[in-house]
């Protein structure tokens, strides 16, 4: 008989919330009991789930002990609230918020270094990387055999809904107010987002850098295995609702087989490799999907020792949701 097990999702009304809520049922996960948590604002709302209306609950003063699992789908702050309470319950963790360093809470995407897992001791937390950081090592693990990386440099375009729900209500509100000759007045970003790119996405330190951009940086180097990698971030917050678009360099020690290259990003399965003479878009590929695009694959234009590629990934649903449920899934038949 194959044992279930009771799970609980803080953060559950989010975007990536309700988003693993469904993937839950979707990928068929032995759920026997599925506590929905989220902050006081929400709760008494209700979320479908194998045909039945949950009630969501605030996390405040959850039993964490009547459950063998637990999914942090909320922001940093509000994971360091509970995560102990978790730990100190014996609950398995998966954090999408990175709330505690890697080296308590190590970074793992299932395709790319799933044995991290075994070098851990019960109860496990684990951090389900930054989105952008899920797709770019998904692409660069498929190449891996291929290239001998130097620097990795990325772009990353960002979706307003990096920054939940809030952030896709004020790309709306915006775009609305312009639409029809309204004074606009930036509420969540400082400056206009509707029609517009922002240079930044957080509050940069001294020296300029955000802390999307430093997450980026240090998750790719952990997920490659590979701490002395350079690594190149910008992030960048586009008019765009759902969907990252991630333009990558990478450096390498010697000339790329350009050739070889693509034929290990077609036969990856996670992948969706986009030939030639056209190009993958979130819009029209990735929304919704489970995959992550690759595209414009193409050697350096004055260095054989280049290669550049496009990416384009669903970071609600493949970037964050899907990867936690993934690591659940991982968890549940090893380790659990």
């Amino acid at each position: 008989m194959t044992r279930s097990f009771d799970i609980a999702v803080i953060g559950a009304t989010g975007s990536v919330g309700e988003t693993l809520v469904q993937l839950l049922e979707e990928r068929e996960l032995p759920v026997a009991t599925l506590h929905v948590l989220a902050s006081g604002e929400s709760a008494g709302r209700s979320l479908t789930f194998k045909g039945k209306n949950l009630r969501v609950r605030t996390a405040e003063g959850f039993d964490f002990s009547t459950v063998q699992l637990v999914f942090f789908a909320v922001a940093e702050t509000t994971s360091r609230l509970y995560i102990e309470q978790a730990q100190a319950a014996g609950c398995a963790i998966i954090d999408l918020s990175a709330a505690f360093p890697a080296a308590l809470a190590p970074r793992v995407v299932p395709e790319v270094n799933p044995e991290v897992i075994k070098r851990l001791a019960p109860p496990y937390l684990l951090t389900s990387p930054s989105a952008s950081a899920v797709a770019v090592s998904l692409v660069l693990a498929a190449i891996c055999e291929h290239v001998q990386l130097q620097r990795v440099t990325v772009t990353a375009c960002m979706a307003v809904s990096s920054r939940g729900r809030e952030g896709v209500s004020e790309l709306a509100r915006q775009s609305a107010e312009l639409l029809n000759a309204r004074p606009l007045e930036p509420r969540l970003f400082d400056q206009q987002i509707a029609f517009n790119l922002l240079p930044q996405v957080d509050t940069p330190d001294d020296e300029g850098h955000g802390v999307l951009e430093k997450r980026l940086s240090s998750e790719l180097k952990e997920l490659l295995g590979d701490a002395q990698l350079k690594v190149s971030a910008s992030c960048i917050q586009a008019p765009v609702f759902f969907g990252d678009s991630l333009s990558v360099s990478l450096q390498t020690t010697q000339a790329v087989d350009v050739a070889a290259v693509k034929t290990a990003l077609q036969s990856s399965a996670v992948l969706e490799y986009v030939e030639a003479g056209d190009y993958p878009t979130v819009v029209g590929d990735a929304v919704g999907q489970d995959c992550v695009y690759v595209g414009r694959v193409r050697g350096g234009l004055d260095d054989p020792a280049e290669l550049n590629l496009w990416i384009a990934s669903d970071n609600v649903r493949k970037g964050a949701a899907l990867n936690a449920v993934q690591l659940a899934e991982l968890l549940i038949k090893h380790y659990l």
